[in-house]
């Protein structure tokens, strides 16, 4: 990416090398690639450089465009984000203000939060892994095998687990503690855990 600087300012940012004109000149895609930054510099041509300091995980939040600054005295470009927003934790519902736009009811829930989401997730991870033991339930109920002992313990340990996961989730008191308990982390044994914990699963 670069950016074109007429008179002291940006005057157009090119995010792929393509013909131009400078001034009175026609210039090819090629001078791009075959350039040196201080020929491009001379015409007017600088590289962006990225500052990705202020850019966080879109999981957790909303992050801002971003803002292009030229320094002169530097002859450097710089392509920044201002301060990412937190994503909302909690359902949003509509105001009474909503309702008298015709948006929808006062009270009722305008948009989900993170909670609700990654709830819905982990609700469909555990129902993926007792899906996996389904067929000794059918069996014991068509045929009146019993259920393995191992099995039994593990679908209920799931359901415990899922259960505490549950409960982590909804007291986290905003995103950012969201976001810490799904963070892995080295431990001194070498383990690489999250404060969430994982799901039980079945040994094969």
């Amino acid at each position: 990416m670069h950016a074109i600087i007429t008179s002291g300012s940006i005057s157009k940012i090119i995010n792929h090398p393509k013909p131009l004109v400078i001034g009175d000149v026609q210039y090819p895609a090629r001078i791009f690639s075959a350039w040196t930054a201080s020929e491009l510099a001379a015409i007017g041509i600088i590289e962006v450089t990225f500052d990705d300091s202020k850019k966080k995980d879109e999981k957790w939040y909303i992050n801002t465009n971003q803002t292009y600054t030229y320094d002169a005295s530097a002859g450097t470009v710089t392509a920044a984000y201002g301060d990412a927003t937190a994503k909302a934790h909690a359902d949003s519902l509509f105001t009474a203000q909503d309702e008298t736009d015709g948006l929808g009811t006062e009270g009722e829930i305008k948009s989900r939060g993170l909670k609700y989401n990654l709830i819905q997730t982990l609700k469909q991870q555990a129902a993926g892994e007792l899906q996996k033991t389904d067929w000794y339930i059918v069996r014991k109920a068509d045929a009146g095998t019993a259920v393995p002992s191992s099995i039994t313990n593990h679908r209920a340990a799931v359901r415990t687990k899922t259960a505490e996961m549950e409960t982590a989730i909804t007291n986290a008191s905003d995103t950012p503690a969201l976001e810490t308990l799904y963070t892995y982390t080295e431990q001194e044994d070498g383990s690489i855990t999250r404060p969430l914990g994982e799901l039980p699963r079945l040994e094969s």
